[in-house]
């Protein structure tokens, strides 16, 4: 902000000249009073001398507060911003150049430091946006080395299969042949599909839309479609369901996902005649959901990593895509759920938990 002109009344320059012009009066007007004293004229001499010396030290003194000092203080802010530091402003006060100039210094200070604060948080966000890329372009990287190794044993099989058919004349056998094709043609189209609809739910292209329903009969249908009406079941299929029904509020065609997930999961980790069992439990507005297989453990320090794409415990005879739980853990993720697993004796459970709807404050809406 400028300091408008006629506030300029006492510039340096005229204090200057004032100062001046008053020292010479006074000079003036002391020399004819101390003349003029009873004294001789060596002793007025000396005490004029005396008052001059007074005089001059009291000018300096004033010169010094008024001109030296402010400008020793310009120097000393001046030389703090050229070394970029801004911690601490000038405090030149006043109606001059002086004081305009500490002004000015003050206010290109603060916008050097808001400019460089802004700078900061620009290469910081710059920082982050390099990371992200470095991780996209890593994570490119795997998903491409993960699908092509995916999608080396099913191409494989079908170029195998095809070349036999070539050279094969048994009907039946042909048949057979096609039918592997297209299994594995469907086994890489799932695959596919799949992986897309994990990176939809992981960069948020894809949405949850929740509604209210009972989620008692949702595990029921899934359950029922999944292990009930299997004709290759061999296993024990034990249960724990609630008599009444347990309603939430959520995605219903994302929560049949998970339920499918873990269930088909369970499924093909459960060993030949062990137990398979589902387990649900209301308590404290959250319903518990568990899914327990007979089979192997986990090792303990892959408990984490079986949420991961493609990841695949050697221990098992699982032949997923690696990209069922991953599905699971986003959408759980998504909605903040609890979920997890955990071995038990002699197996492996898996576990999330979800709030229900109030049905008495839900009956009330209802009949309001």
């Amino acid at each position: 902000m400028k300091i408008s002109d006629h506030r300029k009344v006492f510039t340096v320059r005229k204090k200057i000249l004032l100062a001046s012009k008053l020292m010479g009066v006074i000079l003036v007007l002391s020399c004819v009073f101390f003349t003029r004293l009873p004294f001789s004229s060596d002793a007025s001499l000396m005490i004029w001398l005396l008052f001059v010396v007074v005089l001059i030290c009291v000018i300096d003194l004033w010169m010094a507060q008024v001109i030296s000092k402010p400008v020793s203080e310009l120097n000393d802010a001046a030389s703090r911003m050229a070394n970029l530091d801004f911690s601490r402003f000038c405090r030149v006060a006043g109606q001059d150049e002086l004081g305009e100039l500490s002004h000015s210094l003050n206010v290109m200070a603060g916008s050097l430091q808001k400019a460089f604060e802004e700078l900061e948080q620009a290469n910081i966000k710059l920082e982050q946006d390099i990371e992200k890329k470095k991780r996209l372009l890593a994570e490119r990287k795997e998903l491409v080395d993960n699908l092509s190794h995916e999608m080396k044993t099913p191409l494989g099989v079908i170029r195998a299969y095809a070349e036999g058919l070539q050279d094969e004349t048994d009907d039946a056998k042909k048949q057979n042949y096609y039918k592997v094709i297209i299994a594995e043609t469907e086994r890489m189209s799932n695959l596919i599909t799949t992986l897309l609809d994990l990176s939809a739910l992981e960069y948020g292209a894809a949405d949850l839309q929740p509604e209210r329903f009972d989620f008692v009969e949702l595990l029921e249908t899934v359950a029922g479609r999944l292990l009930i009406d299997a004709p290759d079941t061999c296993f024990e299929l034990q249960y724990e369901l609630p008599d009444l029904p347990v309603y939430v509020d959520t995605d219903k065609s994302r929560m049949e996902q998970v339920l499918n997930n873990l269930i088909v999961n369970a499924k093909r980790n459960v060993r030949s005649g062990g137990i398979l069992r589902l387990l649900l439990r209301e308590h404290d507005g959250m319903l518990d959901v568990s899914i327990y297989n007979q089979g192997h453990p986990i090792a303990q320090e892959n408990l984490s990593k079986i949420w991961t794409k493609f990841y695949r415990d050697n221990n098992t005879d699982y032949s997923g895509s690696g990209l069922g739980l991953a599905i699971v853990a986003q959408i759980l993720s998504m909605q903040h759920l609890k979920y997890g697993a955990v071995n038990r004796p002699d197996g492996v459970e898996f576990y999330f938990s979800i709030p229900t709807t109030d049905l008495h404050k839900m009956a009330s809406i209802t009949e309001t």
